[in-house]
């Protein structure tokens, strides 16, 4: 009776199965980065890293600081809010250190009411920066907001 390598199909089974976990971890990376539009988003490390948050000092705010943008748009989330505070005016409120690209408050889904928290998505990295520097402890609508980056929610 002839023996048959068992090890090596082992070893074929294993390395498929290592190829397979890498090729879905990259997947849900290259997902994370990308928005509801496709629109890359900027994650911490790079914010971090890449880009200065320094601000002119001299340029009046909400005003483009360059010519080119640093870097993808940025996700921050905002606690603290008012249940009378709506998109319009956190987009508004917002839009006095940097361009907005979207706005969101998060509704109670049975009530249809506000949970008190909502994403502000920024233009660039240091629109982002400035908002968390300049905006973080502010009040808006009578309520004291709690801005950092936003993190991606695992589920």
């Amino acid at each position: 009776m002839a023996r048959t390598n068992h090890a090596a199909g082992k070893r074929q089974r294993e390395a498929e199965k290592a190829r397979k976990k890498r090729d879905k971890s990259e997947r849900i990376r290259r997902n994370r980065n990308t928005s509801d539009g496709g629109i890359p988003i900027a994650t911490a490390e790079e914010l971090q890293s890449g880009g200065d948050t320094n601000i002119d000092p001299l340029a009046p705010p909400g005003s483009n600081q360059g010519a080119r943008a640093s870097g993808p748009p940025t996700k921050l989330f905002v606690g603290g809010l008012s249940w009378d505070t709506n998109e319009t005016g956190l987009k508004s409120f917002f839009e006095k250190v940097g361009d907005v690209v979207e706005a969101t408050i998060i509704l109670d889904r049975d009530t249809g009411e506000s949970r008190g928290i909502g994403f502000v998505t920024m233009a660039d990295r240091k629109a982002a920066g400035r908002a968390i520097k300049e905006l973080s402890g502010k009040e808006l609508d009578g309520r004291s907001l709690r801005v950092d980056l936003s993190v991606e929610r695992r589920r």
